[in-house]
């Protein structure tokens, strides 16, 4: 008889067994990584928030406006005592040109902190891409273990559903000769119904793993290999695990990084109190002004201008201590994710340490439930036992060898989730063997772009 765990290792290794090829997690992993829209998207919101650097460094560059108009005009005058004359008919064509230049020099230091805003949202777009990136390597990971999972129980009752059947097949054999009731015969019955049932079951699961494993790898499962927890790259206690996460975990760095980004709103809103200086240069020439003939006029300034602010109704104020209060609130929400964060921790780590125990009594039931089956089968041989009795045994092994399955399956998910509970899921973590996406080289391509309409990849 093959114990209980080689046949649940078995069942765990056998999908696709007749495909050329095998797939590997890593490899799973790596095909996510470079499928998910989700990911994607969550990259081009990182490309967009670096504009916003530019964007606020557009306030220490000058603006630069041009107006240009140009006509005609038609001029007709009589003399109102002879109708004789003289008379005038003209045309002109009255023509103008505007450029104008304005510099701002002072405007209470709304400049530069509008830039290290913009720089504090792009580290928080960042980190927010990060924990995509987490997200996503962790959801393929138990999609990936869920398909193998899946499988395996359905092999498994398919196989159950083989055993009820050769059981019915004895029953009725032993019916005809009069070992046995009607009743037993019904319970054969009922049980295979049962099994049946749950193969059913089994099959509705494993067509939704595929769906989501779909859905997340971007394309359909094949030959898959089986897994083992990652280990190794996990933290040696719970209080190292903790004290990384609150550290490296992106949410946590995010909420940090959202708090400079209100600390730095305060002093915009601030600056709004204090003067602003400015320099402007005007260059124009109009001809044929006033619809006279030649008649042409040049002019060129530069003007200086100082702006005090002194009273605007409290809007400024208002807003100061709105900033104020909404920076407050971005602290609250970094101590909430820190606790966030570390109960994730605490979970993940009991849930890890658990799966390890439980696979342990899991395979030391299995084998306890093989030999109390085979038993059982020898005693309802003599008629020291019933068809029920076998029946249960058989449930009772068969329940084993369930949890058995989903205890392997568990300590691999639940060691990719205590990693990303970490902050520490990542491609390169994982030796995916992909190209990883930098952020930075989008960033630097546009933080000092002062024109242009085309994006750095030619959009």
């Amino acid at each position: 008889m093959v114990s209980g765990v080689a046949l649940c290792a078995a069942l765990l290794s056998s999908i696709g067994a007749f495909e050329a090829r095998a797939e590997t997690i890593s490899g799973a992993l790596a095909k996510a990584y470079g499928f998910s829209p989700d990911l994607g998207q969550q990259r081009a919101a990182t490309r967009a928030a670096d504009e916003g650097v530019s964007k606020a460094a557009g306030a220490f560059r000058p603006t630069v406006t041009s107006t240009i108009t140009g006509g005609f005009a038609n001029t007709t005058t009589t003399n109102p005592i002879s109708k004789t004359g003289p008379h005038l008919n003209y045309n002109t064509y009255p023509r103008s040109y505007n450029v104008v230049v304005t510099q701002t020099l002072f405007n209470g230091g709304r400049a530069a902190n509008g830039v290290r805003q913009a720089e504090s949202t792009v580290m928080q777009s960042r980190e927010t891409l990060r924990l995509s990136e987490l997200n996503i390597l962790n959801a393929a990971a138990a999609a990936y273990m869920n398909v193998l999972r899946d499988t395996a129980l359905l092999r498994l009752s398919d196989s159950n559903i083989e055993v009820l059947q050769q059981q019915l097949k004895q029953t009725n054999d032993r019916f005809q000769v009069g070992e046995v009731t009607r009743t037993d015969v019904a319970q054969a019955q009922a049980a295979l119904a049962q099994g049946q049932a749950s193969a059913f079951t089994a099959r509705s699961n494993l067509n939704n793993s595929l769906g989501i494993y779909r859905q997340l790898i971007g394309e359909p499962p094949r030959n898959l290999s089986p897994a083992r927890a990652i280990e190794g790259l996990l933290p040696k206690s719970m209080d190292q695990a903790i004290s990384i996460s609150q550290s490296e975990h992106p949410q946590v760095q995010a909420a940090l990084h959202a708090v400079d980004v209100a600390a730095l709103n305060v002093k915009v809103q601030e600056g709004a109190l204090y003067p602003t200086v400015s320099v402007q240069g005007n260059l124009s020439e109009v001809q044929d002004s006033n619809a006279t003939p030649k008649a042409n006029v040049f002019a060129a300034s530069a003007i200086g201008s100082l702006s005090i602010p002194l009273y605007d109704g409290g809007v400024t104020y208002a807003n100061v201590r709105q900033a104020k209060e909404q920076l407050g609130q971005a602290r609250l929400q970094a101590d909430l994710a820190r606790e966030t964060v570390r109960s994730g921790v605490v979970s993940a780590w009991g849930a890890y340490l658990n799966t390890k125990a439980s696979i342990q009594s899991f395979q030391a039931q299995v084998r306890a439930n093989e030999v109390a089956l085979a038993g059982i089968r020898e005693e309802a041989k003599v008629g020291q036992r019933t068809t029920l009795d076998v029946l249960n045994a058989q449930q009772a092994l068969l329940n084993s060898r369930t949890s058995l399955i989903s205890a392997q399956r568990d300590q691999v998910v639940n060691s990719y989730a205590l990693l990303a509970s970490v902050g520490q899921l990542s491609a390169a973590k994982l030796g995916l063997g992909v190209t990883g996406y930098d952020p930075t080289v989008h960033f630097d391509q546009v933080k000092d772009k002062a024109w242009g309409l085309r994006t750095p990849d030619g959009r």
